[in-house]
């Protein structure tokens, strides 16, 4: 079944392929003609075998026919590509001045380049048809093919009905759990009563039951997010370093405690005794939450337990295991444990319901309702078994497929099974119903580390760059992508740890069961290769090569080990191997992926301008200085992601990159407070050159840069600095030509110099996002006919205007943001905001009050009002609020917290189910929560 896998990805990859360099393939003959053919037909084959019998005969004879085929496809695509490498390294020649001699120069190499490739097709061609006639049901199968093509329509609705699911996937709420309820209230009872002493809970089950799941849906509730001082949440790996959990625990804190741990020396620089005393000061005097997901030994509560304060406090400590004894282990004076169970049958129905019939709401018709029940009944009762299953029955559509599905589970699944075996193989069954280019996708996601939060474009732009999203007429490589990742959703085999405020996934990552089962896979197909940077990597035709370096150095592998590795990824997991990451492996010809994302690298290798190949680089975060002056080399990049780099201006040559979407880069300054926060990286001025660029942030304006943006008018996504009253006329014509734009961000010169765009007509009628950070006159008065914008962020604006009435219609507004942005003393919401449901003011330091009158903002549910000193009450209206469930105040007007504080009768004779709660130690802010939930 495995092996049938590594087929349906490497010759559907290949055929693709194919398809798409056809051009450039006419020039070595039709021996790719007929191998395409015969690699489309193998792929049939096993697809039908799998449709049949949910399994590939499992005969050693089989399996090595299977790997047979396997080893040529992926011997065809190493062909293709050192093809192409060698036809697009020769049109590097062209239109240079002396282009006739060099081409008379490398005219027989051409040629011998032409020849050998077609001498290796050619032995292919052999080798394949050798393979064809040594499989009696291949040569069975293939004279039945025409009958077999009349049944593609089939599949066409099957695929309809699957992108129908996957937008419905939307909508889902992933805290929208079944079977949680009575164990979360027992969970928050303990986490909220009046103990004082520090309570320690282990939540223990086996894989699969949904730990993890209800300890992050309850720690994230605003009602719990209130009732600490601080929070953090850690994940143990299998090999840890208590000094770097203790690093990311202080990060952690640092990310969501209201008051920062003041450290004296550099984090890295800290050992185990100056990080437990940081860390025991921090915690000592506070209220604090620590969630440590997947504990496996007692040996690391030992480890980490002195850094954990048992104050009186009412401080919680929560465990998630899969462990006995260490649920069982006395972690101090008050200990508990909530035993996980395998859900209720009704329950288990009602959740597979949920997945399987997204379409319906989650009502199961009627002629479903005898085979739903059995299906829950092969679950017995495993969350994560029960969603891949009802995932896959979502693409379902007949009771006869039903039943084949049903008929595959029963032959495989006995009483006996254990619950891992069980989940196993329903995974299992998940996984081989999916696509090539799913199966592609999902594997994928295993080659970032354990429980690692996968960003949704990084995804999106990785999964592009391999080749894996397929094109598709009048639709962007974007919204194909994301249509796979709510398929993979759906199916339960990723999971949504974030979505943004439009319900979009936003970061997502792999259960540990289900990693450890696309590890297994990817390993046997050569799809990924995992290691730490230490080990010897064989020259065993791997694709993809995944280091998670440990280390100070790491092994370098010899070339010709390397000399298939298509995409590298390095991920440093140990502070340790940080301190002397200095020199990449060399000897990657043909590589499509580089990504070296948070890896302290401070010096690209000289190799990098050779990887003509290249389609994604990424160094977000790295400490490099510069890029190549010959980056224009790499013809081929498409992604090109240079977040908080040190990198301060781009070389002349990237206008050469005529393939580049993405161009990602700025530089942040550590004071967030500060206008000049983010600095922006000074491009070339006639970047315009590069007309295939979807994404340009954050770039400097300088010169003509401005003059020239109106040719980018294929740009969707803008973020420009240093921009000066006078750009105005040319900026507002750039934006007016922009109609695909979805996402803007304007900053000027500085806070003083006016940043005028009354110039332009009207925005882009896709506009989503946008940010104007400078001194305004007044609101644009385009402004109202942002119909599809959904935020809006005014910084450093200081309006003396009432500009409310500009904005208070838009239907799809979800977030606002003012910073700076008003110097009057009351803002009146009179109407409209009827999707706001996040609203923060920050530093209007003249502002009194805030006015919402009934029926306005009914969406909102987070409101925001910091460093406005002269603020002296609660907003006017802001009971009325039905959905509002945290109200967070930050340096006001000191009597008006002092007033909250003595007059704590709010609580009973205001409004019902609100509590007050001043930040412990922090005498200027104040939170005030509904207690609904």
């Amino acid at each position: 079944m495995e092996l049938s896998s590594a087929v349906d990805l490497i010759t559907g990859k290949v055929v693709s392929l194919i398809e798409n360099e056809i051009s450039l393939l006419t020039e070595v003959g039709a021996e790719i003609d007929e191998i395409k053919l015969e690699l489309n037909a193998m792929k049939a084959f096993l697809d039908d075998a799998d449709r049949r019998s949910g399994v590939v005969p499992g005969n050693e004879m089989d399996n090595q026919w299977v790997a047979n085929v396997r080893d040529i496809a992926l011997e065809v695509e190493d062909v293709i590509h050192e093809f192409i490498y060698h036809f697009n390294k020769q049109q590097q020649w062209r239109g240079k001045p002396s282009r006739f001699c060099l081409k008379l120069i490398h005219f027989p190499k051409n040629l011998l380049v032409r020849h050998r490739v077609a001498v290796k097709l050619q032995g292919i061609n052999k080798r394949i048809k050798s393979t064809a006639e040594s499989n009696q049901q291949y040569r069975s199968f293939c004279s039945e093919l025409r009958k077999y093509n009349e049944q593609i329509s089939e599949e066409g609705h099957r695929q309809n009905r699957m992108k129908n699911l996957s937008e419905s996937a939307r909508s889902l709420k992933d805290d929208d759990l079944v079977g949680i309820n009575k164990a979360q209230r027992e969970l928050l009872g303990w986490l909220m009563d009046q103990e004082l002493q520090r309570i320690t809970t282990s939540v223990v089950g086996m894989g699969g039951l949904g730990k993890t799941t209800l300890v992050a849906n309850t720690f994230n509730k605003q009602v719990v997010k209130k009732h600490f001082d601080c929070r953090a949440w850690i994940t143990v790996s299998k090999q840890y370093v208590v000094t770097d959990l203790f690093k990311s625990l202080i990060k952690e804190l640092n990310g969501k405690a209201k008051e920062k741990i003041n450290l004296a020396i550099n984090l890295d620089s800290m050992d185990y005794t100056e990080l437990v005393e940081a860390l025991v000061n921090f915690l000592e005097p506070r209220r604090y939450l620590i969630v440590i997901d997947d504990v496996l030994s007692i040996k690391f509560w030992e480890e980490i337990s002195t850094a954990l304060p048992a104050n009186m406090n009412r401080s919680r400590i929560l465990l998630t295991t899969r462990m006995e004894d260490v649920a069982s282990f006395k972690f101090g004076a008050v200990n508990r444990i909530l035993p996980l169970q395998p859900l209720p049958f009704d329950e288990s129905l009602a959740l597979f319901c949920k997945k399987a019939f997204v379409c319906e709401g989650g009502q199961c018709p009627p002629n479903l309702e005898y085979s739903a029940r059995k299906f829950v009944a092969k679950c017995e009762g495993l969350p994560l078994a029960i969603v891949a299953l009802g995932g896959l029955m979502a693409s379902k559509n007949s009771i006869f497929k039903w039943n084949e599905v049903y008929n595959n589970l029963n032959r495989e699944l006995n009483e006996n099974d254990t619950y891992f075996e069980r989940l196993k193989y329903i995974s299992l069954l998940s996984y081989h119903d999916l696509s090539y280019r799913l199966k592609q996708c999902f594997l994928y996601c295993c080659i970032f580390p354990e429980d690692y939060v996968i960003k949704r474009n990084r995804l999106f732009r990785l999964w592009m760059a391999e080749g894996f999203v397929e094109p598709q007429k009048e639709t962007i490589p974007e919204d194909v992508a994301e249509r796979y990742l709510n398929k993979l959703i759906c199916r339960g085999l990723l999971q949504v740890v974030r979505r943004n405020e439009s319900g979009r996934p936003k970061q997502c990552k792999m259960h540990d069961i289900l990693r450890e089962f696309a590890v297994s896979i990817s390993k046997s197909i050569k799809f990924v290769a995992k290691s730490d940077g230490t080990e010897e990597i064989e020259d065993n035709g791997i694709r993809r090569w995944s280091i998670e370096a440990k280390e100070k150095e790491m092994k370098a592998a010899s070339k010709a080990a390397l000399s298939r590795v298509r995409s590298l990824f390095v991920f440093s997991v140990d502070e340790t191997s940080k301190s002397s990451f200095n020199r990449l492996p060399s000897g990657f010809k043909l590589m499509r992926v580089l990504d070296l994302e948070d890896t302290p690298i401070n010096e690209l290798p000289n190799e990098l301008v050779n990887l003509f190949n290249l389609r994604y680089l990424n160094l977000t975060r790295t400490q490099v200085k510069e890029l190549p002056k010959s980056i224009g080399k790499l013809y081929n990049l498409r992604s090109l992601e240079m977040r908080e780099t040190q990198i301060k201006e781009l070389p002349a040559g990237i206008v050469k990159l005529k393939n580049l979407r993405y161009l990602c880069a700025y530089r942040v300054n550590v004071n967030r407070m500060a206008f000049d926060f983010g600095f922006s990286i000074v491009v070339p001025s006639n970047i315009f050159l590069l007309n295939n660029l979807q994404t340009l942030n954050y770039v400097e304006a300088r010169g003509d840069f401005i003059k020239q943006l109106s040719k980018m008018t294929q740009l969707r996504k803008l973020a420009v600095g240093n921009v000066k009253e006078t750009d105005e006329k040319n900026l507002c014509s750039a934006n007016s030509k922009m109609v695909h734009l979805e996402y803007l961000v304007v900053k000027s010169c500085n806070e003083d110099e006016q940043l005028k765009m009354d110039a332009l007509e009207s925005a882009a009628p896709d506009l989503e996002k946008l940010m104007l950070a400078g001194k305004l006159e007044n609101v644009p008065h385009w402004f109202n006919s942002l119909d599809n914008l959904t935020h809006l962020y005014l910084h450093w604006s200081r309006l003396r205007e009432d500009f409310l009435p500009h904005i208070q219609a838009l239907p799809n507004l979800v977030r606002f943001a003012m910073e700076e942005a008003y110097e009057g003393e009351q803002l009146d919401f009179l109407e409209g905001f009827q999707k706001l449901k996040i609203l923060t003011i920050e530093r209007c330091p003249r502002l009194k009050e805030i006015v919402i009158n009934k029926g306005v903002m009914p969406a909102l549910q987070e409101l925001y009002i910091l460093e406005c000193h002269n603020f002296t009450t609660l907003p006017h209206g802001w009971e009325s609020l039905p959905d509002l469930k945290q109200v967070r105040l930050r340096d006001v007007f000191p009597g008006l917290m002092e007033k909250m504080w003595r007059s704590r009768r709010i609580d009973q004779q205001t409004i019902r189910g609100i509590k007050l709660r001043r930040q412990q130690g922090v005498e200027s802010e104040f939170n005030i929560t509904r207690w609904y939930e």
